[in-house]
């Protein structure tokens, strides 16, 4: 089991040729940006499975924006996730959380524009729907992300990364019907302490994948 991988390039390799084996049916790949694009990319590549986004934007606490107390997520109706412990542990108000994720929903709306322009959503519904990401910390974003997808009806729901804790993990595999994680290490320094190259994935990148890529 791989701990680190070269880039988010190889590791999208690695992911999609695990993710072949199971022989799902009828995948869609959704990928959460920007770091997860470069690997829904590989695995879309592999599986033959349109690219699409799942457009979620974290909420930090006031003084520590790195820890996410909630995500929320675009939609007819969005999907606004808070993790409870870490509300609790922080005493960050929900009025906050509440004014924060409509800030954030501006945000996606900019990144579904630039990223996205009109095209629509490719459908889930009664197919395989594939959520990928570089990695998981927390697991607070994916949550919502995968809350929101499960309100789309997909046939089933598979989250796949590279790297993640296992604590992290377990805590998920209620959410999705199969996880595919190539590596869980112990200790776990963060996503991008298991990439020899982890920069910051532009719009640009962003932009580019979906040019070359053909939708569904």
């Amino acid at each position: 089991m791989r701990s680190s991988f070269t880039d988010r390039a190889e590791a999208g390799r690695l992911l999609a040729k695990r993710l072949a084996t199971y022989r799902f049916a009828d995948p869609v790949v959704l990928a959460l940006p920007r770091g997860g694009v470069p690997i829904g990319a590989e695995v879309a590549r592999v599986l033959g499975a349109p690219l699409d986004l799942v457009l979620v934007r974290k909420i930090g606490v006031p003084w520590q924006r790195e820890l996410a107390v909630a995500a929320v997520v675009d939609g007819a109706q969005p999907e606004l996730v808070i993790d409870e412990e870490v509300q609790r542990l922080t005493g960050v108000e929900r009025d906050y959380i509440d004014a924060e994720a409509q800030r954030e929903l501006l945000e996606i709306e900019r990144r579904r524009r630039l990223y996205l322009h009109s095209r629509p959503p490719v459908p889930v519904q009664g197919r395989t729907a594939i959520v990928v990401d570089d990695g998981i910390a927390t697991g607070t974003s994916v949550r919502a992300a995968l809350k929101a997808l499960r309100l789309r009806d997909p046939a089933r729901l598979v989250l796949a990364v590279p790297v993640a804790p296992a604590d992290t993990i377990e805590a998920l595999r209620d959410e999705v019907d199969d996880v595919v994680c190539l590596a869980e290490p112990t200790p776990f320094f963060g996503v991008g302490a298991h990439y020899d190259d982890f920069h910051q994935v532009s719009d640009d990148e962003v932009l580019a994948t979906f040019t070359a890529l053909p939708s569904d």
